[in-house]
Order: structure tokens, then sequence, then C-alpha cells
């Protein structure tokens, strides 16, 4: 149980470090504003505490007995299923999301639009799969810490992580979608 609660601590601490880097990304991209240093700010210790997280997810799930059968209910662990299956697609998209900027230009450079195009598309499902799976596992932590026992509360704080999710989704392909359009085909692929 004690690294399932330190995981639990990971992913909270993750989220708090996501919500600053996303803050960042949003407020440079609409100030067409960057600054390397002060993205690694942001980005690393994002990076850090997902590494761990991940690493304390996989050793749980495949060291200890957790006592979830996915089979046996498979609508009462549907939240369990996002939450393994959005684990699972982070990170592959989260390099594609590093090296994104990098591709979009020499793809807008190159004219290569159908693979621009993908690369604009993966953006929004890697930020759908990043709230889709914190959405899905805040009250979790939460339990697991010990901070909520009600059913009840539960249910609210979820409606809430989810519009805050929600929010943040909405908000991150907007700001970021229509600032990199502007930034790779205005200028013939260039930034």
């Amino acid at each position: 149980m004690k690294l399932k609660k330190i995981n639990a601590a990971l992913g909270l601490l993750s989220i708090v470090a996501m919500l600053v880097h996303i803050g960042y990304i949003v407020f440079t991209y609409l100030a067409f504003y960057y600054n390397p240093d002060a993205m690694a700010l942001t980005a690393i210790p994002f990076m850090v505490l997902c590494c761990l997280h991940a690493v304390c997810g996989m050793a749980t799930v495949f060291l200890q007995a957790d006592g979830t059968r996915l089979d046996l209910y498979p609508k009462q662990n549907v939240r369990t299923v996002l939450q393994r299956l959005s684990a699972a697609l982070i990170l592959p998209l989260l390099i594609l999301h590093i090296h994104t900027a990098g591709l979009l230009q020499s793809t807008a450079q190159a004219g290569q639009w159908l693979y621009f195009a993908l690369l604009m598309l993966s953006q929004p499902l890697f930020y759908a799969t990043v709230l889709t799976h914190i959405a899905v596992s805040v009250t979790r932590a939460f339990i697991t810490l010990g901070w909520l026992t009600s059913r009840e509360r539960q249910r609210a704080i979820d409606r809430v992580v989810f519009i805050l999710c929600a929010a943040a989704f909405a908000a991150s392909c907007f700001v970021v979608l229509r600032t990199e359009l502007a930034m790779f085909l205005s200028g013939g692929g260039g930034a």
C-alpha cells in the first residue's frame, strides 16, 4: 500500500507541474514569446515527476495484486480501463509532442501537408490523453491517500475535475493550434 500512496502523491504533484507547464505554454503562445530556459523550468520538473509516477504505477500494476479484475465488472471498471489505457498512450504521444515544433517546421517547409496535418491532429490527441488520465485519476489518488472517503464528495470533485480538464483541453487546443498554424503556414513554414 505504501507504493500506491507514493504513486498517488507523485501523480498529484505531476498534475500541479503539468498545470504550470500548460499555463506557461498558453502564455507563450498567446504572447508569441519563447524563452527556452523558462520552458525547461516548467517542462523538466513535470517530466521527472511523470517518469517517477509512471515507474511507480507500473510497479504497482505488475508487482502488487491490486485486486482489479477488469473482465469481471466491465461497467464498474471503465475508469480503470481509461486510466491504464491513457497511461500507456502518454509515453509515445509525449515523445511526439516533444518534437512537434521541429517536425511541423520541417514538414511545412517541405510542403508535406498530410504529415503536417497529422502532426497538428496529434496534439489534441496528446492533450486529451493526458487530461483524460488526470480526470479519472484525481479522486482515486485522494482515496488512496486517505483524503476522501465519501462517494458523494468523490462524484462532486470528479465533476469539477472533469470540467477543469475540459477547459484546459479547449484552451490548449485553441491557443496552441491557432498559433502554430499562424507560425508555420503564414511565413512559408518557418518560425
